[in-house]
């Protein structure tokens, strides 16, 4: 690639830039963390640094400058994605923040047809693939995964309990999971803050669930006051109130 003049510069710059814009434009109008302006930015500072090794005639050539482009929007990307529960949210804003950066490499090799054609595929997918992606969310399943109901039990100390309770539905929030109960009982007598509260949580989860409850057990017993925790399959009986944790130690 040779060097570029300085209007070819601007003309690419800018060609990278009002491509980023429009994306942003889309993904603005629909309230994504990563709108106009970031879109914009991303693709100009992707073209720039590519112009830029050119322009100085760095020993990189343009496509090692572009990989290096790639891993630091890789970065960026990152910080956009939430995790929220056992859900993960910011994928496609961090997606089309990536394709941002490929189109402003684009512009800045002066490749404009290219450059042009990959925003209209960008908005193409998310203004098309969107609600078809809705329709297949709403599709019965061909197969659909059992359900099973479980129980985990958790003893805390009182003082603890409202922290531990909130801690318990926060972690799950997830489409497979129905929280079907959760109450608590005392263990002893004692009134004081550092008495054993046993909580209850009654589950129904869709699929493979062995996962998903041993990862609640490991997050609660890193939770202050924790005592003793497990889970296993409900019965269909009612609940006795012995649920074996008294042959349990503390744990460590």
């Amino acid at each position: 690639m040779s060097s570029p003049t300085d209007l070819e510069f601007l003309l690419r710059v800018l060609l990278a830039t009002g491509c980023g814009a429009v994306i942003g434009m889309e993904r603005q109008y629909r309230s994504r963390t990563a709108g106009l302006r970031t879109q914009a930015l991303v693709a100009a500072g992707a073209c720039a640094f590519v112009l830029f090794g050119v322009q100085t005639g760095a020993e990189a050539p343009p496509l090692q400058i572009a990989a290096y482009v790639v891993s630091g929007v890789g970065f960026l990307g990152g910080g956009v994605i939430l995790r929220q529960g056992f859900s993960v949210q910011g994928l496609n804003t961090a997606a089309t923040l990536w394709c941002s950066a490929a189109i402003g490499c684009q512009a800045a090799g002066g490749h404009v047809i290219p450059a042009l054609t990959m925003t209209g595929v960008v908005l193409g997918i998310h203004a098309v693939l969107r609600p078809l992606g809705r329709l297949l969310d709403k599709a019965p399943a061909a197969k659909t995964e059992a359900v099973a109901a479980y129980v985990v039990i958790a003893r805390v100390r009182r003082k603890h309990e409202a922290h531990l309770r909130a801690q318990i539905l926060h972690t799950l929030d997830g489409p497979d999971i129905t929280i079907h109960g959760l109450s608590g009982r005392f263990v002893d007598d004692d009134s004081t803050a550092n008495a054993l509260t046993e909580l209850r949580v009654e589950l129904l989860i869709e699929g493979p669930a062995e996962g998903i409850l041993d990862k609640l057990v490991t997050r609660v017993s890193l939770e202050p006051g924790v005592y003793a925790v497990n889970w296993r399959a409900a019965d269909t009986g009612q609940y006795d109130g012995d649920d074996d944790l008294d042959d349990q130690g503390p744990l460590r």
